[in-house]
């Protein structure tokens, strides 16, 4: 009898006789009631562009729940729950008119509130409509998007407004949804690892990132009042590269621009993009939010290479993207408990501790103390990159890894205390 491969048993063993354990529910479920979902519900949360709202009304999912949106005659949007309270018929095939949508199936007229304005063929002194309310979440529309407030009507907090959304010099856009069909939290764990930049956008055929990516950087972490930033620093002769990208509690990242050579850069560049990992349910993601470009610059233009699943499946295995690392992860779902964490991942154990501390403290009954839940005015944020001259290489690699950090710690440290304009 032919003696299996040891290779193999220890796979075997390793698989089936450990605990296999379950998913971080606490992290990942977002549906109503549920820790995480109940605490995505304490922030605005874009839903929608503006421009998909035209003549008929749009059937959304959104943190579990299905929804839809539409845009009346007179320019109010509505997001209401998504199956009439009368019989249950979709309101996706509802009809938009002057004031609200009406039920296809029997007429009952909804406002955009969620107030039942109409019943045919109740009797005139029917106080039907005057009982029942209809389900509707508050919006807000700015800059090509439509943001909906989803938590208890007595938490709901003023629109954020971050300070990336009017920079002079740089023209923002709303960009066009993409869905990753996994869990949104490994969607926006990328976001604060830095050490897949220099091995997943380098590769052969990879597009996007420039060469300056394949030199070994120094990666470090730290919190801010938003969240936190990672910072991804080179060395340039005598000048050392500081690149910063913001994470936003509880699922928005901005980063800067990726395509200009090290050589080149003079400036202080902010962000080219905030971006949103919205939970449509547990396993599917819808990412969207802002592009901004320097005047006279080209928009950038789609999703950017890799970051949908729209390319050949064969392509995608030979040059895979973020949207290929991502949505591979355990098969939609990360299963924190099979993970093997490396210093490298110290960016997003710091991320996972931010959002469950978060979640704990609503879950307590607390109020949640974050800038953009209590500030209607902009918010500062920190993502940049920035050329510091006048460095000189320390005399070993060593302590030039240590000058680099105690370099870019020093710019971050100087962004939080008195903005950008002196860091």
């Amino acid at each position: 009898m032919a003696k299996r491969a040891p290779f193999l048993n220890k796979a075997y063993s390793a698989y089936h006789h450990r605990a296999r354990p379950a998913k971080d529910e606490e992290l990942t479920r977002v549906g109503p009631g549920t820790p995480c979902g109940e605490y995505m519900r304490r922030f605005w949360q874009p839903v929608i562009l503006s421009s998909e709202l035209g003549e008929l009304p749009r059937r959304l999912r959104i943190l579990g729940e299905d929804l839809v949106a539409f845009r009346d005659g007179n320019g109010e949007i509505g997001l209401l729950e998504l199956h009439c309270p009368h019989r249950g018929t979709s309101l996706e095939f509802g009809l938009v008119g002057e004031k609200g949508i009406r039920c296809c199936y029997h007429g009952w007229l909804f406002g955009c509130d969620g107030t039942i304005l109409e019943t045919p063929g109740e009797p005139s002194t029917s106080t039907l409509k005057d009982r029942l309310f209809h389900g509707a979440y508050p919006v807000h529309e700015y800059a090509g998007l439509v943001f909906a407030y989803m938590g208890p009507p007595d938490n709901q907090p003023p629109f954020p407004m971050l300070d990336t959304y009017d920079l002079p010099g740089y023209l923002l856009t709303a960009r066009a949804p993409t869905l990753w069909e996994c869990n949104w939290l490994q969607v926006k764990e990328n976001s604060m690892d830095p050490a897949h930049l220099q091995f997943l956008h380098t590769l052969p055929g990879s597009e996007g990132f420039t060469e300056d990516f394949k030199q070994h950087p120094e990666w470090d972490w730290m919190e801010t009042p938003v969240g936190m930033v990672y910072i991804d620093t080179r060395r340039h002769h005598d000048r050392v590269w500081v690149r910063v990208a913001d994470f936003i509690l509880p699922n928005i990242h901005q980063f800067p621009f990726n395509a200009d050579p090290m050589a080149l850069r003079n400036s202080i560049s902010r962000p080219m993009a905030t971006t949103w990992a919205v939970p449509l349910d547990d396993t599917h993601t819808m990412q969207i939010g802002y592009y901004r470009a320097p005047e006279g610059k080209e928009w950038r233009r789609g999703a950017g290479f890799g970051q949908d699943g729209n390319r050949p499946y064969e392509e995608r295995q030979r040059v895979p993207g973020d949207y290929d690392a991502q949505v591979s992860i355990h098969g939609g779902v990360a299963r924190h408990g099979l993970e093997h964490l490396a210093t490298t991942d110290r960016g997003i154990i710091m991320m996972r501790n931010m959002i469950r501390q978060g979640i704990r403290t609503v879950k307590a009954g607390e109020e949640l103390d974050h800038p953009t839940l209590h500030n209607g005015a902009a918010v500062p944020t920190y993502s940049h990159d920035q050329m510091v001259r006048g460095i000189a290489p320390a005399a070993t690699p060593e302590k030039d890894r240590q000058l680099l950090r105690k370099v870019a710690r020093g710019v971050v440290a100087r962004t939080i205390e008195t903005g950008l304009a002196s860091a």
